[in-house]
């Protein structure tokens, strides 16, 4: 639902939004997706996304029409044009081959270009899967990593900056925003008190002004 939901906005917004790679859930669904999103801003919008995202609903999965809670985990980092500053030593990779999943016909890749690597000391895990060639998919899931980690030195940097500042923190890894479609309907994020009466328009990727008003008020505090 989270995907469909950023693949309507950037819909919207002329955002092109490109699927790295995926893996389906065990019984629905999808377990997780690594997707690509480009455009003038699209960081800066979405940077606040990152965190874990709360679902309350009836689930169609569930014949009793129980109500069920069910949370996702949401990473957004920037790809940086220039990485070069860091260097990965490839005795620090793991790197596994395989087949790549695909809707069947001609989008099912047959041979094993599909690529997983693993960076051991940081536990940095990249699947690429979109390009026919394998050579390929590694060099883009090498490109990620090396983002991945420099987005995380630029964190530290920044924590080592402001560990003198007191107050609340926005922490990957705490609740960010709960969507209730039962018994009531509302979206609201916790970090910024803002609230929608029509979670179906949030979903339905109508989520800019949520967007604007949580870069405003987060930058605030």
């Amino acid at each position: 639902m989270l995907l469909d939901m950023y693949e309507k906005y950037c819909d919207k917004y002329d955002y092109k939004c490109e699927v790295i790679s995926s893996q389906d859930g065990e019984e629905a669904g999808l377990k997780s997706v690594l997707i690509k999103v480009s455009g003038e801003n699209a960081f800066g919008y979405l940077k606040n996304e990152s965190g874990v995202h709360r679902l309350v609903r009836i689930s169609p999965f569930d014949s009793n029409k129980r109500r069920h809670t069910s949370f996702a985990s949401v990473t957004v980092t920037p790809e940086f044009g220039k990485v070069d500053d860091i260097e990965i030593d490839e005795k620090d990779l793991k790197i596994d081959v395989f087949h790549s999943s695909g809707a069947g016909g001609q989008s099912v890749n047959t041979s094993n270009s599909a690529v997983r690597i693993t960076h051991l000391p940081s536990k940095i895990v990249v699947s690429v899967q979109n390009e026919r060639s394998q050579l390929r998919n590694k060099e883009i899931a090498i490109d990620i990593i090396k983002s991945k980690l420099y987005a995380m030195e630029l964190e530290k940097r920044e924590g080592e900056i402001n560990e003198f500042k007191k107050g609340d923190s926005i922490n990957f890894g705490s609740q960010i925003r709960s969507y209730i479609l039962e018994p009531y309907k509302l979206v609201k994020d916790h970090r910024t008190n803002f609230e929608s009466n029509n979670p179906e328009k949030i979903l339905n990727g109508e989520i800019r002004e949520m967007l604007e008003y949580n870069l405003k008020n987060i930058v605030k505090k």
